[in-house]
Parts: C-alpha cells; sequence; structure tokens
C-alpha cells in the first residue's frame, strides 16, 4: 500500500551529493558536474540498504532481486505506469508478468528475502519523503523514468509527461537525498543516446578540449539495451522479468528473436548501420552492484558508460539469422522505412574501462546466448501480437492530437 504522510518544515542544511550515473538505455539527460575521477582508495562497501526506484521495471526488477540475494535490505519503490503504458497501447510483454505483490510474495516464499514495496510517485515529494524517511536508504538506484524514445514521440502528451517525469522526478529524488539522508550514494541510469553518433571516439562521461588556447575539462554532451537472461527471475515463473518486442518498448535483439520465432522476417529499419553498446542484464545489475560498493566521493559526480560490446543492426540481425538457421528456422531480413530521424551510417567507438577497472567480468553475446533467446522466444510464441511487431510510431508524425494505438 502506498505510505503517504506530510513531512514538517526543516531549517536548510549544507549537503553535497554524491552520485554515479550509469548511461546505457534510452533515457533523460544527466546532471552536469565538476569531476570525473574515480580516484578515492578511501571509499568502501558500506551501503546495505538499497532502495530501487522503478523497481518493478525491466531493470529494475532483476537488480532488486540481484541486490537482495547478496545480502542487502531492498526497497522497491514504483508508481506501475509502465503496465498502465501497455494497457493503453494494447501492448503485452512476450513473457507473463505477475503483479509486483505477487512477484515480491513468491521471492520471500523462494529464498526468505523480505523486499519493501512502497507505490506511489516520485513526481509527488510528499510521497517521496514518506520512503526516504521509512525506509532510509544507504544507496538509492534511479531507474524510474520514462525510457522509451519511441514512447515520448507519440503525441504531445507522451512528449511532456516524459520530460516531467524524468526531470521533476530527478529533482525530487536530489532534494529527498539533500532532506533526509545526505550521506546516500544516488546510482542513477542514464542514456548512452545523449552521445548521439559523433565522429570522434565517446569518452566516459567527461572530454578535455582546447579552444583558443584555453584547456577545460567538460561533461561530454551526452544507446545501449540489455540482453534478457537473469539467473534470479528464471527461478520461477511469477519472477520472470519483461520481455519486450514490440516497436514501442522492444529493443532490436528481442524483436529479431521473436520475429524468427513466428516466422516473420526480422525488420531492419532502414540501412541498418545503426550501431549502440549491449550488455547483457547479468552485467547490468553487476554494474550497480559495482557502483553501490564503490561509492562516489562526496560531492563528485561520475559517469561509467555500461556496456560490454557495440553492434550494429545488421550484425545483430545476422547473428539471429545464423543461430536461427541451426535451430532450423528459415529466416529472412527484409529493410524498412526507418520510423526514426538517425543517422544509419556512422563512425561509433565508446570508451568503457572505468567498470571494468572496479571488477566487472562481463558476459558476451554469445552463440548459447541467442539460442536461449530463440528457444525462450518458441516457448511463448503463442503469446506474440504480430499485430504489433512492424513499428507504429514515427518520428516524423508525431503531432498535438493524443493518438491512441490499436491493438
Amino acid at each position: 500500500m502506498p505510505r503517504l504522510v506530510w513531512h514538517e518544515k526543516r531549517l536548510p542544511r549544507k549537503c553535497v551529493v554524491r552520485a554515479t550515473t550509469l548511461p546505457t538505455s534510452q533515457e533523460a539527460p544527466t546532471t552536469q558536474s565538476t569531476s570525473g575521477s574515480l580516484d578515492g582508495s578511501n571509499r568502501s562497501s558500506k551501503a546495505k540498504r538499497a532502495m530501487i526506484i522503478g523497481g518493478d521495471g525491466y531493470c529494475g526488477w532483476a537488480t532488486a532481486l540481484h541486490l537482495s540475494k547478496k545480502g542487502y535490505e531492498v526497497a522497491i519503490v514504483d508508481n506501475l505506469v509502465r503496465r498502465l503504458f501497455d494497457h493503453q497501447l494494447g501492448l503485452d510483454s512476450l513473457t507473463p508478468i505477475s503483479s509486483i505483490h505477487n512477484r515480491i510474495r513468491c521471492w520471500k516464499s523462494l529464498t526468505g528475502q523480505t523486499i519493501e514495496l512502497f507505490i506511489g510517485d516520485i513526481c509527488d515529494f510528499e510521497f517521496l519523503a514518506e520512503t526516504f524517511k521509512s525506509f532510509e536508504p544507504d544507496a538509492v538506484v534511479h531507474f524510474g523514468e520514462q525510457r522509451s524514445a519511441p514512447y515520448s514521440m507519440i503525441d504531445r502528451s507522451r512528449a511532456v509527461f516524459t520530460q516531467h517525469n524524468n526531470v521533476i522526478g530527478t529533482l525530487n529524488v536530489l532534494f529527498a537525498i539533500k532532506e533526509f539522508r545526505e550521506d546516500c550514494h544516488l546510482v542513477k541510469l542514464g542514456t548512452m543516446g545523449e552521445y548521439g553518433t559523433p565522429n570522434i571516439d565517446i569518452e566516459e562521461g567527461f572530454i578535455t578540449i582546447t579552444h583558443n588556447g584555453r584547456t577545460d575539462t567538460l561533461p561530454y554532451p551526452k544507446q545501449a539495451s540489455s540482453f534478457y537472461h537473469l539467473n534470479e527471475t528464471a527461478m520461477h515463473e511469477e519472477l520472470y522479468n519483461r520481455f519486450d518486442y514490440d516497436g514501442v518498448f522492444g529493443t532490436a535483439l528481442n524483436r529479431f528473436c521473436v520475429q524468427a520465432a513466428v516466422g516473420h522476417p526480422l525488420t531492419v529499419y532502414g540501412k541498418g548501420g545503426q550501431t549502440r553498446g549491449y550488455l547483457d542484464i547479468r552485467d547490468t545489475v553487476q554494474c550497480v552492484e559495482l557502483a553501490i560498493a564503490n561509492p562516489a566521493n562526496p560531492g563528485e559526480f561520475r559517469v561509467f558508460n555500461q556496456f560490454t560490446e557495440q553492434f550494429s543492426v545488421n550484425e545483430l540481425a545476422a547473428l539471429v539469422t545464423k543461430a536461427g538457421q541451426k535451430l532450423g528456422l528459415d529466416v529472412q531480413t527484409i529493410s524498412v522505412p526507418n520510423p526514426r530521424v538517425e543517422a544509419e551510417e556512422h563512425y561509433y567507438n565508446a570508451k568503457h574501462t572505468k567498470l571494468v577497472e572496479l571488477g566487472l567480468k562481463p558476459h558476451l553475446l554469445s552463440d548459447s546466448l541467442i539460442d536461449s533467446l530463440l528457444n525462450f522466444a518458441i516457448k511463448y510464441k503463442d503469446r506474440v501480437d504480430t499485430k504489433q511487431i512492424m513499428p507504429s510510431v514515427s518520428w516524423r508524425k508525431i503531432g498535438v492530437k493524443p493518438r491512441t494505438i490499436t491493438a
């Protein structure tokens, strides 16, 4: 149940927030910083109470289970709006998704571990204040943003919602840390989409430039995706994570695996040269754990580029085609008009060394992983709505009139 309370006004206190951002999937821009250093040998892993904002979502649920298994006291904060999006747009996950209450009950019955639940909107500061005072987190992992670029381009109202939810929600989190838990470490998911596709190497958050004889280190003017796989979510069907394959929330790899499973040609947008970073969901939760265990110094803001490999859309399609043919599937590929406005052929070379230096042991995309994804898609292919396979949102056609995507 939501826990709501009005809090008394307090005198302002001096506070500096320490934060780490992990650019990975399509989300709002991250905050500027004055430092990008990883220096700080005095840091230690003391955080044992982790609040996962957006803990009912794809990355959040996997992270909540992983940290709970590692011995953290975990609380999930979520307004469950991602489930509402599916109802509004006539979409559904390939996998059957239990309610958040059943998920948490199932986890406790299997492991004995309790996960606290706060249902409410972080844009409501009174609600957020109560969660901080009640749970008293040592670390906050912020996944609670609308991350889908196609969703934000459906119409004006969704574009405005995305900005309000992502910006105001994050501001409220920062103020809650300042007011109630000034020693708390914030780990926030960002987006490598901020970097775009520049014709230079992409640094990890900061770049040193010289202009007119003056040199300074600036925040790099800021797309990775996560693969579906995690041991904890496979323990029971009620723990299953999302597997989105539609044109609004589905990633390219998910879409291709589902398309191959049901005999639909793989739909490559445009020329297919769009290159992005990718990582296994097991690495996503490992990156979050490493960031929590190695917190930033007070007042420090760090950026870790969270991906382990990079592929073009054409390369992903070729990998799925090869794996599908091994399983006896007749996999074809077609090019469809690109619904997005983006460079379809470009230079892309992003740095991602800091998390490896902290101990990240990556799970790279392999034939066996694609095989498991395909077998998973085949197992649930009766749940596939083929009307959701083709893209339904166009960047060039966004308008003011509210739009409903019919099932």
